[in-house]
Parts: structure tokens; C-alpha cells; sequence
């Protein structure tokens, strides 16, 4: 019988994932890979399995894009197959897509318990889809994961008992603490880009409630350009499949201080991240990544499900309004020297610690 299954499918859930994946190899715990195919990019995709020193998945369910019903009801049939052959003790889940809440449904369907990692965490904007997959998730779980005692404080708030959940920080920490010098000994994206040496800014956008309304999307890249033309910088844009889509139906010419480039890989994105004069994003991830890198961030939502990083001084939120994209870079470029929030970078350890399985970690401190 087979131990853990991890469930995946996005570049997040990659590299969030990867930490407990290696952890599960030094202590000889026996698992398995289910890749839904959420995420249809290489860049976006298969090549960090390459880069992250993973096995190839067990199981590619190869699902792609689509509708959420659809593409959640095509993952639920492929997951609920892997989990029957291979019969584990625990499902582990992490964050928020779609893949996380097929899994979570087929887990709590079967004979198999189910952990969520990054739990409790709530933007409470129940517009966005993402807000429903990670509660229910939660709801569904038997071990939760949070990364900080204020989620952990939302899931006791929604009734989830306190004897179901292990605080451990969150696993970017010990993906960024393995993999940032390795980025910077290896990629060269710096200099394929022409970046070496000048000042940038970073920029994602890919969620759908930005790129998939044109007036917002649009009004993001005017306030990306703005406000890198009042600090001499220039916009570095690795799109995202879903963005490149709606600039094509838009017709969206980008202003001259945003620069489209192709996705990223992960090692070149750490680079670039690590690198950049600020970030501006509208991915959660990516908050967290440049809390921990130290680099200031603005983050173009009227949310975030990742408090932790404003209330340290690490990112401010923006909307989508150019102005307001404007001044929060003008104030986030003067911020240095936060409290990293997320952990020392033992979060895999503590999370295999607290399921049942037959190597528990010696690595981490009582």
C-alpha cells in the first residue's frame, strides 16, 4: 500500500510540493505523483519537474484547460482511478485550484485520509473561484496545514478542530531556501533578457477576475507603465497562456515600458524575482515569494488571501486602478528590512511529522 499521494497540476503546486516530495526520498516513505495537466504549458509545467529534481509524475491525467465543471469533473474520474490502484494512507492536497478540489472530493470519497497544506487561508471573496476550492478543501480534510497562526485562527473560527491542525510554515520557504543559489549559479535569463545590470520591475497577471476583464486588464498595464516610467525602470511580463489569450481577443497593444516575454522557467523566474527593483502581481504565490526574497511587491487585487506580507510591510494592494498602481509603487520602493512571516523552511518536515506514516522526520527540533 502505498503511503502519500500527492496530488498536482499547476507551477504553485510544483514547487510547494517538491519540498515534501524530497522529504518522502530521504526518509524512504513510499508515494506517489498524480498530475492533473491543469497547468497545458511546458514552461509552465513539466519542466519543473526536470529543474525541482523530481521523479515523472505516476500518473498525467493530461486534463488542460476548460470549463471549471468540466475540467474539475474530468480530474475527480482520473484521481479517483490512481487513489483506487494504488490505495494510499493519505492524499496531500496544497493551495487552491482546481486540482485541489477534485482531489479533495475523490479523497474524502474513499478509504483514505486526506492533508491539506497551505490550509486556512481566506481572502473572503467568494467571486473568486479559488476562495471556494480552498474551503472546501479544508472542510473536507482530515490533517490542515496552515502556514501561520492567523489561518490557523480562521479554520478554528469555521468550526475545524484544533487536534486536526499542525502550524508549519509555508513550503515556498524551503523551496526558495533550496533552490535560490542554484537559480542564481545556473540561469542566465538576466542576460538573455538584457537585464544585467538594470533596474526592473517584475509583473504577473494571469487570474481571470484581471485578465479576463478588459477594462482591468488594461488598466494594469497602464498603471505598470506609469508607474515604471516615474522610476526609469522597465516592465518584464512573462505571460501566462490564459493572459496571452486575452490580449489576442482584447487587441491589447502594451504600453512602451511593458515588455511580453515567454513563460518562465522556475529557476529563471527565481532569478528574475530575486533580482527585480519591486514586484507587481496579482498571484498569491508570488506575494509570498517576494516577502521572502525581499523584495517590495504590489499586489493588483482588491484582496489577498496572504495578509501576513501587508501587515509586515512587504506588499500593498492596488486594484487595478493605474493611479493607485502608481502611488503603491512609489511607497513600496522606499520598504525594506520585514519579518519573513512563512517559516524557517521546515515546513515539509513538520507536515510529514504529523501524518501517519511509518518514517517519521528526525530532522526537526521538538
Amino acid at each position: 500500500m502505498t503511503e502519500i499521494a500527492f496530488v498536482l497540476g499547476t507551477r504553485p503546486e510544483i514547487i510547494k510540493l517538491a519540498p515534501l516530495v524530497q522529504a518522502c526520498e530521504r526518509q524512504d516513505i513510499e508515494y506517489v505523483i498524480v498530475h492533473t495537466g491543469q497547468h497545458y504549458s511546458d514552461n509552465l509545467d513539466s519542466v519543473f519537474f526536470d529543474q525541482l529534481d523530481l521523479p515523472d509524475p505516476d500518473y498525467d491525467l493530461a486534463v488542460g484547460s476548460g470549463p471549471h465543471g468540466e475540467q474539475t469533473a474530468e480530474m475527480l474520474v482520473g484521481i479517483e482511478r490512481a487513489l483506487d490502484e494504488t490505495e494510499p494512507e493519505v492524499v496531500l492536497v496544497q493551495g487552491d485550484t482546481n486540482s485541489v478540489l477534485a482531489g479533495a472530493l475523490a479523497a474524502s470519497k474513499m478509504d483514505t485520509e486526506l492533508g491539506h497544506v497551505e490550509a486556512g487561508l481566506r481572502s473572503f471573496d467568494r467571486e473568486m473561484p479559488e476562495e471556494t476550492n480552498r474551503v472546501l478543501a479544508d472542510h473536507a480534510a482530515d490533517y490542515h496545514f496552515p502556514p501561520t497562526d492567523r489561518s490557523k485562527g480562521y479554520l478554528l473560527r469555521e468550526g475545524v478542530s484544533s487536534f486536526r491542525i499542525t502550524v508549519t510554515g509555508n513550503t515556498v520557504v524551503d523551496a526558495i531556501h533550496r533552490n535560490l543559489d542554484i537559480a542564481r549559479e545556473k540561469s542566465t535569463v538576466l542576460e538573455d533578457l538584457g537585464l544585467d545590470g538594470s533596474r526592473y520591475f517584475l509583473l504577473t497577471a494571469h487570474r481571470a477576475e484581471n485578465v479576463d476583464d478588459e477594462e482591468r486588464f488594461r488598466g494594469l498595464l497602464a498603471g505598470a507603465h506609469r508607474a515604471a516610467e516615474a522610476h526609469d525602470a522597465d516592465v518584464i511580463y512573462p505571460m501566462h497562456p490564459r493572459s496571452q489569450s486575452r490580449v489576442e481577443e482584447f487587441d491589447i497593444d502594451f504600453p512602451p515600458r511593458v515588455r511580453a516575454v515567454e513563460p518562465l522557467e522556475y529557476l529563471d523566474f527565481l532569478r528574475a524575482a530575486s533580482s527585480a527593483a519591486l514586484i507587481l502581481t496579482d498571484s498569491g504565490g508570488v506575494q509570498e515569494e517576494a516577502c521572502i526574497l525581499g523584495v517590495p511587491c504590489v499586489t493588483m487585487r482588491d484582496n489577498t488571501e496572504r495578509p501576513e506580507t501587508v501587515d509586515v510591510g512587504a506588499n500593498r494592494l492596488s486594484s487595478c486602478d493605474p493611479a493607485r498602481i502608481e502611488r503603491s509603487v512609489r511607497e513600496m520602493l522606499g520598504a525594506s528590512d520585514w519579518e519573513n512571516p512563512f517559516g524557517d523552511g521546515d515546513a515539509a518536515e513538520r507536515i510529514l511529522r504529523a501524518l501517519p506514516v511509518t518514517a517519521p522526520s528526525k530532522e526537526v527540533p521538538q
